[in-house]
């Protein structure tokens, strides 16, 4: 039955401001003073034994990652692997060599080969590139999205 009083037919007009007011302080205030425990000991893990590392002082290997860029200035593609910048094919071969070499050693002999050529590199570089991969015993090429680099 509603009350006359009350345009709404509400009996009781209750003012909720206040009680959301006192219930959002506490939550701040319980926020604030809670303490965060550290995580102690050992995390149980199953992960893969050939994949990774053989302990901490193992050091992360390079991933084996060719970038072709199009220097406009000489009308040649430059070849890079990471901050090296290779002269020629049997350069390239070498590099390519040692790094699946070392990957081997690891046990991550499928390890992929990246292409990441830009935009305006002639496709007979890219597919040279695959080739000499190939030819050093990489069988996995990926390719990336092209970035531009610059020629230094």
């Amino acid at each position: 039955m509603a009350s006359s009083q009350d345009p709404n037919g509400n009996p009781v007009a209750i003012n909720v401001v206040p009680m959301v007011d006192v219930i959002f302080c506490l939550c701040v205030f319980f926020m604030c003073s809670m303490k965060w425990n550290d995580m102690e000991g050992k995390f149980c893990a199953w992960l893969p034994k050939h994949r990774g590392g053989n302990g901490p002082e193992a050091t992360p290997l390079e991933e084996v990652r060719v970038a072709l860029h199009w220097d406009a200035d000489a009308q040649k593609t430059v070849r890079r692997f990471g901050y090296v910048h290779i002269r020629d094919d049997g350069h390239l071969r070498s590099i390519l060599r040692a790094a699946h070499a070392e990957h081997e050693r690891v046990g991550m002999a499928d390890e992929p080969c990246i292409v990441d050529g830009a935009e305006l590199v002639p496709w007979h570089e890219i597919v040279n590139v695959i080739n000499l991969a190939k030819k050093e015993g990489i069988h996995r090429i990926e390719f990336a999205a092209g970035r531009n680099y610059e020629a230094k």
